[in-house]
């Protein structure tokens, strides 16, 4: 397992299982169900989280999988090139006197499987988000979701030197925070302070990866997404805006703008850091 995984996942599954969501074909609407027909498609396996467990590309996350229906999604998913989709399910009143619910798919990321350690009780599964995705069409429902999916990249009209000092400027800063948060005294159960610089690292290198490229974002992609990571000795209202950041991510379609936004994300998290480093410090005296 890699030392700079330590977001352990337990529970979240069982809050967000497709149980709680009746499923039905026509819960998707026919609007998000337009796609060119020559566009290129995967049908995979579907894990559903809630809303505040977004994943973004370049994010790594272990889960405890225990459930036997999520023991069969894995099951396939290792036989699909160790390829499944992360995707929250958005749950939506059909009108106010009705008591059914429905769902729509909106921030999906395909996921690679990159280490899996056997339990008495199910398995350890690390993943890492590799880029987003559209499920255009649910084909299963039973025993767990199995949808096809299509690539989201951003639609960019920037030629490479455009982006090449922000792309600079992003991973500079990822380094001054990462820096920055090794300084700080965290408890022992506290998540490891290397999340940030894990995914720039991941983000930084053509991923190696059994798919057809189209779901394999751009270097300036990939890197856009980077700054999107817990912080360490983060608060709840640190990790709350977090989750508002990562829905504000997924949804932009434009790197240039993300590699910005991250930018600022990533300055205020260095100011932020630089406080509680600063507090520390008068602590210590």
């Amino acid at each position: 397992m890699s030392f700079s995984c330590s977001f352990f996942l337990n529970g979240a599954l069982k809050l967000a299982t497709p149980h709680l969501y009746p499923f039905s074909a026509n819960s998707i609407s026919k609007r998000q169900l337009r796609f060119s027909p020559n566009a290129t498609s995967l049908e995979l396996p579907l894990l559903p989280f809630n809303t505040n467990e977004i994943l973004v590309p370049s994010e790594c996350k272990i889960l405890h999988l225990y459930e036997a229906r999520y023991l069969a999604l894995l099951e396939e998913s290792l036989s699909r090139k160790k390829l499944f989709v992360h995707f929250v399910l958005d749950p939506i009143a059909i009108n106010e006197s009705s008591t059914e619910a429905s769902f729509a798919a909106r921030y999906g990321c395909l996921v690679l499987i990159e280490n899996l350690e056997q339990l008495d009780v199910g398995a350890l599964v690390t993943i890492r988000g590799i880029g987003r995705v559209k499920i255009i069409s649910f084909v299963q429902a039973d025993p767990y979701l199995k949808g096809e999916v299509m690539p989201m990249q951003d639609r960019n009209l920037y030629s490479p030197s455009d982006m090449n000092s922000l792309v600079l400027a992003v991973k500079e800063a990822v380094y001054n925070l990462n820096n920055l948060e090794m300084k700080l005294k965290a408890p022992k159960e506290a998540i490891l302070q290397t999340h940030i610089l894990n995914s720039l690292l991941w983000a930084d290198k053509e991923p190696s990866l059994d798919c057809e490229e189209a779901f394999i974002p751009s270097l300036p992609e990939r890197i856009s997404f980077a700054a999107f990571q817990p912080v360490s000795r983060a608060t709840q209202s640190e990790l709350l805006k977090l989750q508002r950041e990562k829905v504000k991510a997924m949804d932009l379609r434009d790197t240039k703008r993300r590699l910005n936004h991250s930018l600022q994300y990533l300055n205020d998290n260095i100011s932020l850091v630089a406080a509680k480093l600063a507090i520390q410090s008068l602590e210590m005296q």
